[in-house]
């Protein structure tokens, strides 16, 4: 295996276990490579222990958004090189929350550009911003560990099954699989489910809609929340599905990703993602209505093998090789 000198402090958005594993998947990667690297939830304990622990690592790497705020503060503080990791688009934050939040917000992600030794972004729309600001930037994409969808683990494949056959689901499945927030319309592909009555909707994941997702699951019964599973057995869910369920008005969302390399067909909210997955999957306004049209039209259809082609390009092998590079540039 080889070596190599840098050891890296990754702060990583402070999410639920299992909703937000992509970074993770890309330091696996990197440690495989030979990197050192600890991923941190961004709180104000892992940024005191950075701090203090300034001579365990080398570079900090920072995500969008509160783990880029703190690897830039960590590491003008400690005197160590930053890499600014840039997933999501200001437009989104923007969408959710109040423009007075906003406009600060996008000034400080600016001076973190500017600060930091070299900046990954993924969002076409955000080059301009990027380039503007940082001086050394550098395209990346998000990932999917194919093989594990396309292929899954056959404990995976049983232990989910054992799951789901406790339930009494219908003879069509569709899933949904990570953030419970407004911004997916998760309660919009609930109340789909009232127009489907041969389809049951397996939820996986965790967030501030929880509870009215609990809820749901009492008052209806082809609705059913599992709560979040390791991100290990998700594709064995995946292979009992039908159809995969995104709602996020976003072209670089993973779990289409997924989806696509589980074989599953998708729907996917229309919108920015049109240009990007056009033939690929079947597109919805998320309406109630709408949504469970979109469903039985997936369904008919059935994917055939070129959602799956398009998602084996993005392999999170070579997402981490951007970020091998990165790490190499500003040691």
């Amino acid at each position: 295996m080889p070596q190599h000198e840098s050891r890296v402090r990754w702060f990583t958005p402070d999410k639920p276990d299992n909703i937000s594993v992509g970074r993770e998947r890309i330091s696996s990667h990197l440690r495989s490579a030979g990197f050192d690297v600890q991923t941190v939830a961004t709180t104000l304990e892992t940024i005191r222990e950075a701090i203090t622990e300034r001579n365990e690592y080398d570079v900090v790497i920072g995500t969008t958004r509160a783990g880029a705020f703190a690897a830039t503060f960590v590491g003008k503080l400690t005197g160590k090189p930053v890499i600014g990791d840039h997933v999501d688009p200001i437009r989104q934050f923007r969408e959710t929350n109040s423009v007075v939040t906003a406009i600060p917000v996008q000034f400080v992600e600016n001076v973190c550009f500017a600060l930091s030794d070299c900046v990954m972004y993924v969002y076409e729309e955000e080059r301009l911003r990027v380039e503007r600001y940082a001086n050394e930037v550098n395209p990346t994409s998000l990932g999917v560990d194919y093989d594990r969808f396309a292929d899954p683990d056959p404990d995976a494949v049983e232990s989910a099954r054992n799951k789901l056959s406790t339930l009494s689901l219908r003879d069509n499945v569709a899933i949904y699989v990570g953030g419970l927030e407004p911004i997916y319309h998760v309660t919009d592909l609930m109340d789909a489910m009232e127009f489907l009555s041969e389809w049951s909707l397996i939820v996986l994941g965790d967030g501030s809609l929880r509870n009215t997702v609990k809820e749901r699951e009492l008052e209806w019964s082809n609705v059913h929340y599992l709560g979040t599973v390791p991100h290990e057995e998700v594709p064995g869910y995946l292979a009992s599905a039908d159809v995969g369920i995104s709602l996020v008005d976003d072209p670089h969302t993973l779990k289409v990703l997924e989806y696509g390399a589980a074989g599953l067909s998708v729907v996917q909210s229309a919108g920015r993602s049109e240009e990007r997955f056009e033939g690929l999957v079947e597109f919805t306004r998320p309406e109630p209505g709408a949504i469970a049209q979109a469903i039985e039209n997936a369904a008919r259809n059935r994917s055939d093998s070129t959602l799956a082609s398009f998602a084996a390009e993005f392999d999170w092998e070579s997402v981490a090789s951007d970020y091998a590079e990165a790490l190499k540039s500003v040691k």
